[in-house]
């Protein structure tokens, strides 16, 4: 049968497909949580998994490098290629993506008067597209990590980030005003490999279907 090749990102959406994966009847041969490999051999002689950074699924899958690959909707939204095919919501990993600023500066203001606004956040495009959409002029500043830390030191008035339980948040005196979008892990395919092994991605496919209910 046809070797397939599935990209899992790191960090939480890896912790929460290996159960999916369990219930789908595929387990490592080894922990991907405690390993410093990258990929890993499974109870399916014909699938391997590989873990990467998250920003680089869509790249992986797009090129051919896997055939198919697990990764946040914030992800693929800010990828923006029709390159890809996505299959299905694995229902895990979920959160959403939020304008956040300041309480004291909330306090006060009113994100339908906006004309200009000065965001942080590791999702450029995106902001550029929600923001634009309302008309709203935007200076951009990409950052890579500790979003919350920037409007506490005048970086910028606001940030774009992913918010879960919005803990983090409150204790930095942050608080969302907009909601961007709903976010999840999917499954998406190289459309390459979905003419070329069908049969063998139908399967796996199937198979995660049932798992993700």
């Amino acid at each position: 049968m046809t070797a397939l090749n599935l990209a899992l990102s790191k960090g939480r959406i890896l912790e929460e497909v290996l159960p999916l994966l369990a219930r789908a009847g595929i387990t490592p041969k080894q922990d991907p949580l405690e390993s410093r490999k990258l990929v890993f051999d499974t109870s399916d002689p014909n699938l391997k998994l590989t873990v990467i950074r998250a920003a680089d699924v869509p790249t992986y899958v797009e090129f051919g490098a896997a055939d198919l690959g697990v990764s946040g909707s914030d992800v693929l939204m800010e990828y923006d290629s029709d390159a890809l095919y996505q299959l299905m919501d694995l229902k895990i990993a979920r959160c959403r993506l939020s304008v956040a600023e300041p309480a004291n500066l909330a306090a006060k203001d009113d994100p339908r008067g906006w004309t200009r606004v000065r965001v942080a956040t590791k999702y450029p495009n995106i902001t550029r597209k929600h923001f634009a959409a309302k008309g709203i002029q935007t200076d951009i500043i990409k950052l890579y990590g500790s979003m919350e830390l920037a409007p506490l030191v005048g970086l910028p008035d606001r940030i774009v980030d992913l918010v879960s339980t919005g803990k983090t948040l409150k204790e930095n005196g942050l608080v969302e005003v907009e909601h961007i979008a709903d976010v999840s892990a999917r499954l998406v395919a190289n459309r390459a490999s979905m003419k070329m092994k069908r049969e063998a991605m139908t399967r796996v496919v199937d198979l995660l279907a049932k798992a993700a209910g």
